[in-house]
């Protein structure tokens, strides 16, 4: 303990959450828990589980131990963030959020009452615009001219609730430069069509490669090490004590180490990284960045400092369905187009293989059902099972696809936040009613024997774990909770299997279930106590009380601080 006194804590008349299943392996549908009423914890670990009367305990409570009463709370392990993006998180807790606004006049009062606000920030910086609130306009950089301030025009700049996309005024336009932009692979820079200027939208590589990197370098590194800080701790206070960051470039890379730098090498999250390879002009450019990857591993893994390292490489395959840039094995209903892949097959087999011979996982982001054909078929033919592949999003995959990721154990990395049925109401026109029934078949996946992973997708989506949760078990809304509404209740996960699915499952697809994601003897002590009732429709009501990791409590609520 870093030269402390090891201190010896038990936790008693709780509930304390026992999944029954070895990791790797989906819970099911109607399997429940087993909960041990107290859980005794040794300096950073787990010493035992069970109850009062078993013989660890009572020599414990023999000799100099702090007793703490549960009062009945529930105690899980700590969640780990199976998908989300650090850096984008912590920046995005600054930026104005348009999550809940409806159309475009409802985004032009919200950025002008903000830029009123704010009058002396640099620029203004939103988040959360869906395609669907300015669905069918085009929109372009005039729609956010004329907000600001009078006598100022600062640039904006609105991502997407996805990341995949940008939007800018015309201030914004000529402090990026954009206008000089050449188009990169697998994106797009919206341009008008009469003059060829750029109109201030950019989808998919285009955002990635100009916008990004743009907005991480007018950040000071100190903004950047202050952005990861707040997102632990928002993290700490949702219930996280794990994430893993699937979009991690240098800029992100040395601001997290800066961070460890500047906290004396103690980041209190434990965090997995998967390298971003972004689309290249060759393969050359593409297998240049796995190299990177290949190089950051071998400093930065398990066995050096196992709280931060490179565990694989991550590819986005395709866009979303909401802005029409999944790839689809049909047309999209509402306009009859067809998305040109974001990578083809021949394009990822040589990033797959290179990265599988080094010994990386391969995670690959596939939402449209070609695009997940595709990633299985690369997947099936170059990855290494034991090497645990993933696939992230799947949110339309076909029965038979479904199926394939169980047979060649390729990891389901699914995000039930975007199954939110308050976010989908566009789905029916875009894809059709018919298609519409694959929507987010979690069912088929568990039952097909992929392992699972719960993610977040946070910044483009809310991160609360318990919500995660209640949505992939009930298949309603946790945004608009008077929303009614069930998208494919058939496709439902079981409340057991969830939430192992949030901890041990987690950790499990990056290969730290030595460590953590269960409650176990000689595991480390990351916990969440949780005032709830085990039902799946009652989530809404659970409340994080308090938050351990390494044995030390990082979060504790209002009411639980005042008890002390």
């Amino acid at each position: 303990m870093d030269g402390k006194t090891i201190t010896t804590t038990l936790f008693t008349n709780g509930k304390i959450f026992l999944s029954g299943v070895a990791p790797g392996t989906n819970a099911g549908l109607h399997r429940p828990p087993t909960f041990a009423s107290s859980i005794l914890i040794r300096g950073s670990k787990i010493q035992h589980v069970g109850s009062e009367s078993d013989e660890p305990i009572a020599t414990a409570l023999a000799q100099s131990v702090t007793v703490r009463d549960l009062q009945g709370k529930t105690v899980l392990p700590g969640f780990v963030d199976g998908h989300m993006h650090l850096m984008l998180l912590g920046q995005s807790l600054t930026k104005l959020d348009l999550g809940k606004c409806k159309s475009l006049d409802d985004i032009q009062a919200t950025i002008r009452a903000h830029a009123a606000a704010n009058p002396d920030v640099e620029r203004i910086l939103c988040r959360g615009w869906m395609h669907s609130m300015t669905f069918p306009k085009q929109v372009a950089c005039a729609d956010l001219d004329g907000l600001d301030v009078s006598g100022k025009d600062r640039p904006i700049l609105i991502d997407t609730k996805d990341l995949h996309s940008a939007w800018l005024n015309t201030a914004g336009i000529k402090e990026l430069g954009a206008d000089r932009w050449a188009d990169v692979p697998g994106g797009t820079i919206e341009r008008d069509e009469a003059t060829g200027k750029v109109s201030g939208v950019f989808h998919e590589a285009a955002n990635i490669t100009y916008v990004w990197p743009y907005l991480a370098k007018v950040a000071t590194m100190e903004q950047r090490t202050d952005a990861i800080m707040a997102a632990v701790t928002a993290y700490h206070a949702a219930g996280y004590t794990g994430m893993i960051d699937m979009a991690m470039d240098q800029g992100s890379w040395d601001a997290l180490q800066e961070a460890l730098i500047k906290s004396a090498g103690k980041v209190p999250m434990r965090i997995a990284a998967y390298w971003l390879v972004k689309p290249g002009e060759t393969a050359a450019d593409n297998l240049k960045q796995v190299e990177r990857a290949v190089e950051l591993a071998r400093e930065y893994n398990s066995k050096t400092t196992p709280d931060c390292r490179i565990v694989g490489v991550k590819v986005i395959c395709d866009g979303i369905i909401d802005a029409c840039t999944a790839g689809l094995s049909e047309p999209y209903s509402h306009n009859a187009h067809t998305e040109v892949p974001l990578w083809t097959a021949e394009q990822l087999e040589p990033v797959v293989k290179r990265a599988t011979e080094a010994g990386l996982q391969v995670a690959l982001h596939a939402i449209g059902d070609e695009t997940i054909r595709v990633v299985v078929d690369v997947l099936s033919r170059f990855a290494k099972p034991e090497l645990r592949p993933r696939v992230e999003h799947i949110e339309l995959a076909s029965e038979a696809d479904a199926k394939r990721l169980g047979e060649f154990g390729i990891t389901s990395s699914i995000q039930p936040v975007h199954a939110d049925p308050a976010i989908l109401r566009a789905w029916p026109k875009l894809l059709g009613e018919h298609r519409c029934k694959r929507a987010f078949p979690y069912r088929d996946f568990a039952d097909g024997g992929s392992p699972l992973a719960l993610g977040s997708d946070a910044p483009t989506a809310p991160h609360s774990p318990l919500g995660n949760v209640y949505v992939s078990t009930t298949r309603r809304s946790y945004r608009e909770l008077e929303y009614e509404t069930v998208v494919n209740g058939h496709f439902a996960l079981g409340l057991c299997e969830a939430v192992a699915a949030g901890t041990e499952g987690a950790a499990y697809s990056c290969f730290d279930e030595g460590r953590i994601g269960r409650l176990e003897k000689g595991l480390k002590a990351d916990f969440v106590v949780v005032d709830m009732e085990w039902e799946r429709e009652k989530l809404v009501e659970a409340n994080v009380v308090e938050t351990w990791f390494d044995g030390e409590r990082v979060y504790a609520a209002a009411a639980a601080a005042e008890t002390e």
